[in-house]
């Protein structure tokens, strides 16, 4: 057996058994907690709204040990199974040029992943969603969005896979850093042309028309320099009842969306308060900061991959016969989850930094009570769980825990 292929099946298994530790332990801890809600939300959350979220949280946590499972023995039918190289040999069958032969692989290899995942994301939908109440969806918008999907994906990802291929056949020994810079212009283009061209196709945005809370925003984004074109609703409750804010766009094509369940829910003040939240990540340089720190990684990551490139135990330590630039790139996509898993702590730390950061900021701005108020009411109104297990929210949540936050925001009050 190749050394490689131990290697992976190494990091494989090892990925999946500390994943399924953790998932394991955050189920048992929430269960524990089910019947307590934390002293900090007791006036506002019922001991029904905190059962409720704890058994939330746990059928997610369990269906997702499921997903990893069988996301782990298709990538082993991928790879030492023999899937990429069964499609590989149906793909050079037609005769085509490397590089259309190419494109054409990894365009077939990414709708059978995805037709792969609609059962998953069917039960995600109406079977955990639905199960809570958060579902608005229907199984003919369901599908309606995942055909959207594939038409973008076509018109957008076809000529992207053919420009990076062609790169790679003849940028020479440096093509990896030639895809790294055209990788990362397409990054910011998207970033420019997503709210206006591509979030449209999705959903449907109306300018915000209350005029009292339009004036308190704009009040808000002019104290801070912050120009945009324009303050928009989005008809989130076309498909779930979950509650949201972001910023989007680049430069002056910027926009702020509210999800329309978030205006339902939440006072003007409060809505204040989640928007200089959100501002604060654009004020602190976290968007900056976070494309720089993926692009650093990205370059790395293809600069490894231009060393693998050349060493037939690559491919032939995960299954494949043929090697080429257009295998090597689905070879290391899939694969590098295996290898890279345990940075998640890492970068789960900076994001929950980063989420300090903006609440501060967003202090500084609106009364902190109002952003406690409105944390609070979405927390409730998301399910979010109060009572998270410290190690595999350490690993996994982005955004720090409820308590600890809330605790954060409350000490700028003392």
């Amino acid at each position: 057996m190749n050394l490689f292929t131990i290697i992976f099946i190494s990091a494989l298994a090892l990925s999946i058994g500390v994943q399924w530790f953790l998932i394991h332990r955050h189920i048992r801890h929430v269960s524990a907690n089910r019947n307590a809600v934390p002293d900090a939300f007791s006036d506002a959350i019922t001991p029904e709204e905190h059962r409720k979220a704890a058994d939330y949280t746990c059928d997610k946590s369990r269906f997702g040990l499921y997903e990893m499972l069988v996301a782990g023995v298709l990538l082993l039918i991928w790879t030492l199974g023999g899937g990429l190289q069964l499609l590989d040999s149906a793909v050079r069958a037609s005769g085509l040029q490397e590089i259309f032969a190419g494109t054409l692989f990894i365009l077939c290899f990414l709708a059978i992943s995805a037709l792969l995942d609609v059962p998953m994301s069917l039960y995600r939908a109406f079977g955990i969603e639905e199960k809570y109440g958060f579902n608005k969806m229907t199984l003919k918008l369901f599908f309606t969005d995942m055909m959207k999907s594939a038409v973008l994906g076509l018109l957008i990802g076809t000529p992207m896979i053919l420009l990076v291929l062609w790169i790679m056949d003849n940028a020479g020994s440096l093509w990896w850093f030639y895809v790294w810079l055209t990788w990362l212009g397409f990054s910011i283009l998207m970033m420019w042309a997503y709210p206006a061209f591509i979030a449209p196709f999705f959903n449907k945005f109306r300018p915000l028309e209350n005029a009292e809370l339009k004036q308190r925003i704009e009040a808000l984004l002019e104290r801070n320099g912050f120009a945009n074109q324009g303050i928009f609703v989005m008809d989130g409750s076309a498909r779930s009842t979950h509650g949201n804010a972001y910023f989007t766009g680049l430069g002056k094509n910027k926009r702020i969306v509210f999800f329309d369940t978030l205006l339902d829910e939440l006072k003007h003040d409060e809505i204040e308060a989640v928007l200089a939240h959100e501002l604060g990540h654009f004020k602190c340089n976290h968007i900056v900061k976070r494309i720089t720190v993926l692009g650093t990684i990205f370059l790395l990551g293809l600069a490894l991959l231009g060393w693998l490139i050349q060493n037939p135990w690559f491919f032939n330590g995960l299954g494949v016969e043929n090697p080429s630039n257009y295998m090597a790139l689905v070879l290391f996509v899939i694969v590098a989850p295996a290898f890279t898993f345990i940075l998640q702590p890492l970068f789960s730390w900076i994001s929950r930094q980063h989420e300090f950061e903006a609440d501060d900021f967003a202090a500084s701005q609106a009364q902190s009570v109002n952003l406690v108020h409105a944390l609070v009411k979405l927390y409730k109104e998301n399910a979010n769980t109060l009572t998270p297990d410290p190690l595999y929210s350490a690993f996994h949540d982005s955004h720090p825990p409820a308590p600890i936050r809330i605790a954060h925001l409350n000490a700028g009050l003392a």
